[in-house]
């Protein structure tokens, strides 16, 4: 992702505690019902079983990513409708986002340059990506699922802030077109209609692609 980010990094102090939105995501899985497995996301073409799957492969390779134990070795984590899902799911996503947390808290994680899916990034670039993901995958498992989804204020604005040059045709592969939002709407609504999102989605909807 080629969009400026906000804030310099500090090697003393981590840029933002990624708890909120961990806490936020978990919640949202402890919910999800085996019933519910086969229901459509606003990721297209992508079920809650398939994103579930993909969300165990981010939390990793993002941990990684703050540990540095991925620079020059990390492999993309597989498209979610690729990745089967394993039977101790419940427990693992919490476990790793957990792990994630803990991971981003280190000072050191915020240094230097590090690497995701085969991707380099400097540190905290590469934080708010692993940001957005958290957070917009914790939003389409919620609205897959019936359940309410709230997001931490501060992660929003620096969502806005890492998103609002995205091109209004989206990016390939990570955001479906930009969706007209009012200036004056929730900053969620706005947050993810940058994402090609819109917020009222339903199942009846066509939504936008994510890796």
């Amino acid at each position: 992702m080629d969009e400026p980010v906000p804030g310099s990094g500090d090697s003393m102090n981590p840029e933002f505690d990624f708890e909120p939105a961990a806490v936020a995501l978990s919640s949202v899985v402890g919910r999800i019902t085996d019933d519910q497995l086969a229901a459509p996301t606003p990721c297209a073409d992508t079920t809650v079983r398939d994103l579930l799957a993909h969300v165990l492969d981010l939390t990793e390779a993002f941990r990684q990513a703050a540990t540095k134990e991925a620079v020059g070795g990390s492999v993309a984590p597989a498209p979610p409708v690729d990745r089967a899902l394993p039977e101790d799911w419940r427990e693992r996503v919490p476990a790793q986002l957990d792990a994630l947390v803990a991971a981003w808290r280190e000072p050191v994680a915020w240094d230097g340059v590090t690497e995701a899916g085969g991707v380099s990034e400097p540190a905290p670039v590469m934080a708010r990506i692993a940001l957005d993901e958290v957070v917009v995958h914790g939003w389409d498992l919620a609205k897959a699922t019936g359940q309410p989804f709230a997001c931490d204020d501060g992660h929003l604005a620096i969502l806005l802030d890492m998103l609002r040059e995205t091109p209004a045709e989206g990016v390939p592969g990570l955001f479906g077109p930009v969706v007209p939002v009012a200036p004056d709407a929730p900053a969620l609504t706005r947050m993810l209609g940058y994402t090609g999102r819109r917020a009222d989605w339903t199942a009846d909807a066509r939504g936008a692609v994510l890796g």
